[in-house]
């Protein structure tokens, strides 16, 4: 009886929150990760006791490891092992002049290591699986080089060069502080810690460099800086971000195009070059005293007092709150025009480096909020490290393929070189720097070109994979809609990779290059890393390798294209020549003549025209570039940038990923539904009960609008049947030929018939509407005549 008086309890004590995060995210004294790209090595220092492994990531990697002395005497026995090599591959490397070795020959050198003495440990085969494994353990003090050899694949082989990740376990871990900390990028002027809810001031001369470094992650530090030889005149004018916001037309500046912070009298004080995190803010001011008192912390310390406490003997007086960069921070903007933020997205050594653009005073800050997620609810160091103007850092942001991957830098493509000198107008697409516009020409100007005579256009970011083994058809059956086994050899198919619920993953094409031998080209790296999960979950024996590096790519589009292609490929009398090449097919050949530059040419595009891409190691580039120059110039050839590109293939209906369709969007929602066979393929793979499923009960249709207004329409902007919201847009574009606003839009199937009206909504959606009506998806020769032709 007494017992009915007591709540039913749950038993225990509370349970913490559940929080996935990637692995390895805290830095674990000691524990260091490298990778070794495909065709590259790196250089490391060993010491007693540290052990190394090696992880072969896409299988069928080789592997050199020289381990040399103290003195720079090459010895296998540091590790404990003996030779049995003469590190063949790395010398070849070497031997080929690659700029990107450069780093690793000065620090043989320094080291005086000599190779041409070299005994290497070889590890790993061309048949090694991917994932395996080789640990060694250093015996005695010395240097460390790991070398992925490989040497250019052609364009028709798929000998491709791949990463290896070397994970080295200190026995002794080397400390800088509290924490350890990633290597200079070069012999630091300045080496500063700025301690956890501290702020430290510093100067740095025009042309320098200031990499600003998050020690253990998810800490944030707000930035201020000052023109040095106006404080000297009594002028406190800071960096100020609303200036810059309004001059960059960006939220926070960033490496490229939009990469300046300026102060109030519009003077530029710093520029970004690099950045691994890619999400900072400039929408509010450091914290300040204020902030703690209204939220019931007086007296909390706080980042706009301590600025006052470093920047006191430097003439700026105190201010009680300070504009400010806020580094690593992640705040934002709420749909309905509310601050908010959450934890940061850096890692630990993750940094932004910035350049002096004149001589400056700087501060940073360690932010002190443990009130929020902020910094993590973990109050951790900032370093600031500067560097001589006369070094050279290419500017670059960094990817992550999955959280758990390693950053990869922006690169330049193969074509960079010629394209720079036709303009500055580059931005980043995809980890590569690609142009969005030409200087003597502009965005109309190209898409007139494409259309009525031809342009060139670089198109290496794509991601391509080799697919090679006595499974790789069963792979590529169960891993693409399209059916592989009705795919001949030196024939191309564009198909649709999904995930189980019938979301896509990527688009892309399929090259067969042979019976067991298939290219898989995509938009998305992730593509291939699936590919490869796939095949180890179901024991398939297929490698699968990532080739990108290895083959770069141009895209020759226009009517005049095939008369360009014709004078400067030649082939094998076993190759199909360009005249015979047929649509969705490709051939091998050469630039010129037997003893050309080795090229791979399919009729493919993203255009709508006639076109081909040209597919060429990196080291060919410069050739293949100013073979299409020499052969197309007095065929109209012009460059085209991604402005013109955009037009064309809105006209034409051609997708693209992270507007027009994503991992919650179907074929059939992505207009391509001719790349599911549902009826003809009798295979099973991944996502057909969904797609069935998908295809017998639809609720949105992709379709083409015709807008009857010159108002400019927005990706995402909603689509309305009177009050009610039944889509939206995906892309939109103003098109030359057309002369009219159109759009490709996702709408509600009760609504998708050809003809019926439709209204964009601005402003609220409701407020300002634009009148528009369904028509088919491709706007611009929908039944595909000219690129077939």
């Amino acid at each position: 009886m007494l017992d009915s008086i007591y709540p039913t309890v749950v038993p225990g004590p509370p349970r913490p929150s559940r929080i996935l995060t990637p692995q390895g995210f805290s830095r674990h004294h000691g524990q260091e990760r490298h990778v070794v790209s495909g065709g590259g090595a790196l250089l490391l220092q060993l010491m007693v006791g540290d052990r190394v492994t090696l992880v072969n990531d896409e299988g069928g990697q080789p592997v050199e490891v020289v381990a040399a002395a103290k003195d720079g005497r090459i010895d296998a026995m540091l590790l404990g092992q003996v030779s049995n090599s003469g590190a063949e591959g790395l010398k070849a490397m070497l031997a080929q002049g690659d700029e990107s070795l450069q780093r690793l020959r000065k620090g043989l050198e320094s080291r005086h290591i000599d190779l041409a003495k070299a005994g290497a440990l070889r590890l790993f085969s061309a048949e090694t699986p991917a994932g395996a494994l080789a640990e060694l353990t250093a015996l005695d003090e010395g240097w460390l080089v790991v070398a992925a050899p490989g040497l250019p694949m052609a364009p028709e082989a798929q000998d491709t060069a791949t990463p290896v990740t070397v994970l080295l376990q200190r026995a002794k871990p080397r400390m800088v502080g509290q924490y350890d900390l990633p290597d200079p990028l070069a012999d630091p002027i300045l080496d500063l810690r700025v301690k956890s809810a501290t702020a430290e001031s510093y100067f740095v001369k025009a042309g320098d460099y200031i990499q600003i470094l998050d020690v253990d992650g998810r800490q944030c530090t707000d930035f201020q800086c000052f023109d040095a030889r106006k404080l000297d005149k009594g002028i406190q004018h800071a960096l100020d971000v609303t200036t810059s916001r309004t001059l960059m037309g960006h939220a926070y500046s960033m490496p490229g195009l939009h990469s300046k912070y300026f102060d109030q009298d519009w003077v530029p004080l710093v520029e970004v070059v690099q950045d691994t995190v890619g999400r900072h803010d400039a929408f509010a001011m450091a914290c300040a005293a204020k902030y703690y008192d209204d939220i019931g912390y007086p007296g909390h310390v706080n980042c706009s007092d301590n600025f006052n406490k470093a920047l006191a003997g430097r003439g700026v007086d105190p201010r009680p709150g300070w504009m400010a960069v806020n580094l690593f921070f992640n705040t934002n903007i709420d749909s309905h025009g509310v601050l908010v933020s959450d934890e940061p997205w850096s890692r630990p050594g993750d940094y932004v480096l910035f350049r002096a653009l004149t001589d400056i005073v700087c501060v940073n800050s360690a932010c002190p909020d443990d009130t929020s997620p902020a910094n993590g609810w973990y109050l951790s160091d900032i370093h600031v490290r500067t560097y001589s103007g006369a070094e050279t850092f290419s500017r670059a942001i960094a990817h992550r393929t999955t959280p758990q991957s390693e950053p990869k830098m922006t690169k330049e493509t193969a074509f960079h070189d010629r394209i720079s000198a036709k303009t500055r107008n580059v931005v980043e697409y995809k980890g590569y720097w690609l142009p969005q516009a030409y200087s003597s020409n502009g965005p109309i100007e190209e898409y007139w070109a494409c259309r009525q005579a031809a342009v060139v256009l670089d198109l290496s970011p794509l991601r391509k994979f080799e697919v090679t083994g006595p499974d790789a058809e069963a792979l590529m059956q169960w891993c693409v809609t399209r059916d592989m086994k009705k795919l001949s050899q030196g024939q191309v198919v564009y198909t649709a990779m999904c995930y189980e619920h019938g979301g896509m993953i990527d688009d892309g094409t399929v090259f067969r290059l042979g019976r067991d031998q298939f290219r898989w080209i995509g938009g998305d790296e992730y593509s291939g890393l699936w590919l490869r999960e796939q095949a180890e979950k179901l024991g398939l024996k297929v490698m699968v390798r990532s080739s990108t590096d290895q083959l770069h790519n141009l895209a020759v589009q226009g009517p005049n294209s095939r008369e360009i292609m014709k004078r400067m490929i030649w082939t094998a009398p076993h190759q199909p020549t360009i005249e015979e090449l047929g649509w969705f097919r490709f051939t091998v050949g050469r630039l010129g003549g037997p003893n050309g530059a080795p090229v791979m040419v399919s009729r493919t595009g993203y255009t709508g025209e006639l076109g081909f891409e040209v597919f060429c190691h990196p080291k060919d580039g410069s050739a293949v570039y100013d073979a299409v120059w020499e052969n197309g110039a007095d065929l109209g050839l012009k460059p085209m940038g991604l402005a013109a590109l955009d037009m064309v293939r809105i006209e034409a209906g051609l997708i693209f990923a992270g507007y027009d369709f994503s991992d919650q969007t179907d074929p059939f929602e992505a207009g391509i539904g001719f790349t599911v066979p549902l009826k003809s393929k009798t295979d099973d793979f991944v996502g057909r009960e969904a797609l069935i499923r998908r295809k017998e009960h639809p609720s949105r249709k992709f379709v083409g609008l015709d807008i009857d207004s010159n108002v400019d329409v927005g990706h995402g902007d909603c689509l309305h049947v009177g009050r009610a919201q039944v889509g939206e847009v995906t892309s939109s574009i103003r098109s030359p030929i057309l002369g009219k606003n159109i759009a490709l839009a996702r709408v509600d199937v009760a609504h998708a018939e050809v003809g019926t009206a439709l209204e964009v909504g601005k402003l609220d959606g409701q407020q300002k509407r634009l009148p528009a009506v369904i028509v088919p998806l491709s706007h611009y020769d929908p039944k595909k005549t000219r690129p077939q032709g």
